[in-house]
Parts: structure tokens; sequence; C-alpha cells
């Protein structure tokens, strides 16, 4: 059977980026892709504007979403992966929205059946082939030095702790258990210990990665402190860390509008 692939895409204060973003999903990159979904996390520039208009330029169903609520990053996913499970999507593809990641190094995964091989397909900007471009080396060090440590409270190699371009199939999802994991940006590294605690078969892929325009929205030594208050709790207790519910919100509670649709 074919995937049926959602193109998830979180934004937040991108206004200059999306428009690119959108113009990456080149016909080639399309043909593989039942729907792009861009949900904004209620930016107070012209995001969603400039995401409706570079949307116009897709011959495949596109919509536009603006949460309730601020629900941060990992409540975004959550709003994405409750769509793809409700809807019968196969796979999530999340590309974030500050034009960081290209969607064209998924190419040689849609073309090598790594998507049906796989549960998890996920971007790294530190293993062989990666391509960074304005990066800087106080966050390459850091990145790489939080990558060790999750590999060593996981037991298994960590190449990127979370990017901006990842692919998860939704087989293994059908529980919704990431709804118990942060709605901040810790998620990502709370979904990955998740993975490895479920066995999850795990693949970590070379990208391309710049910073150029981009607006930060990580407080880093804030971020860096809550990062190794996890990895600090996987280590002592494993998989009893990730069990209680740590949401900011009830399940019913990450609730979205679309205001732009278009189906060809």
């Amino acid at each position: 059977m074919r995937p049926r692939i959602l193109v998830f895409i979180p934004m937040y204060r991108c206004e200059r980026q999306i428009p690119r973003v959108l113009a990456r999903i080149t016909p080639e990159v399309a043909r593989h892709i039942a729907e792009v979904m861009v949900v904004d996390n209620r930016s107070p520039d012209g995001s969603v504007a400039a995401a409706i208009t570079g949307l116009a330029g897709l011959a495949i169903p596109v919509r536009v979403c603006v949460n309730d609520a601020n629900l941060n990053l990992g409540g975004s996913h959550k709003v994405a992966f409750d769509r793809a499970l409700d809807e019968g999507f196969t796979h999530v593809v999340v590309l974030h929205g500050d034009d960081q990641a290209d969607p064209a190094d998924l190419l040689p995964l849609f073309a090598d059946g790594s998507i049906d091989r796989t549960d998890c397909l996920l971007g790294s900007r530190f293993c062989r082939g990666s391509r960074l471009h304005g990066y800087s080396l106080l966050r390459t060090t850091g990145n790489r030095v939080f990558n060790l440590l999750f590999s060593a409270a996981s037991g298994r190699w960590i190449s990127d702790l979370g990017s901006g371009l990842n692919v998860f199939a939704m087989a293994w999802l059908g529980d919704r258990a990431y709804r118990r994991l942060n709605d901040d940006l810790t998620f990502n590294n709370q979904f990955l210990l998740l993975m490895i605690q479920r066995r999850a078969r795990m693949r970590f892929f070379p990208i391309s990665w710049r910073e150029e325009d981009q607006i930060s929205n990580v407080r880093l030594f804030r971020q860096a402190w809550r990062t190794l208050g996890i990895v600090g709790g996987y280590a002592v207790r494993r998989g009893a860390y990730l069990r209680p519910h740590r949401g900011g919100r009830p399940p019913e509670g990450y609730t979205t509008g679309i205001v732009h649709e278009y189906r060809p």
C-alpha cells in the first residue's frame, strides 16, 4: 500500500521564512505527499498570510490552521499527530517553518523504500554526510555533548536530539502516548526517549541545515538546564520517567482552527 503522507509544518514568527519553506516543496517532493498542513502557534506577525500565499503554488491539498491557544512546539505536534491518526494518514513528515531544513533530503528515503521499513526517520545535523551552514560553534558543541549524554542514558546511539526534518509512521502511535509528553521545546527530547523505550525502528539520515535570518525561540541556558533534567530523570527512572502526564493541558485541550484550505 502506498504511504499516505501528511507534511506538518509548525510555525511561529516565520513570516520571512515560510515562503521559502513552501517553495522547497517542489513537484518532485510533492508527488510523494498527500497533504501539507501548516499549524501556526498564534504568531504575532504576518506568518499566516505569508503561508497562505506560499501554498498557492502547490497542486496538492493544503490546510492552514491557527491553534486556539499557544500550544508551544510540542502541543502543535499533538494537534498534527491526532489529526493524522483520526484521518488515516500513514506517516507524518515534520518540517519546521523556519527554513533551516530542506525537504529534498527526503527524496532518497522515498526512493529506496526506507519509509516502509522504519517507524522513525530522524534528520541529523551531525551524522556523516550532513551539511551545516552558519551554525555556530557554541550550538554545535552543545548539541554534540547532549547527544552523548542521551546516548549514554538510553543505551542507544543518538546522532541528533531533534532537528527540523523527521518522518514518523503512525502505526506505532495508535495509543497516542505522545500526549503525555511536554508541550514545550523539550517535546522532541522526550519523544526520542519514547521511541527508544518502545524499540521503534529508528534511523538517522543526513540533512542540510542553515542559519540565516531565523528568529530563535530558544533561551539557550534555560533550555540546556531543562534538557539536563530530562536525561537525568530518564537515566534514574528509565521507562517510569515517561509514564506520568507531562503535557500542560488535558488531551481534549489541544485544539486548532482552520483558516485556509484548498483541495484540487
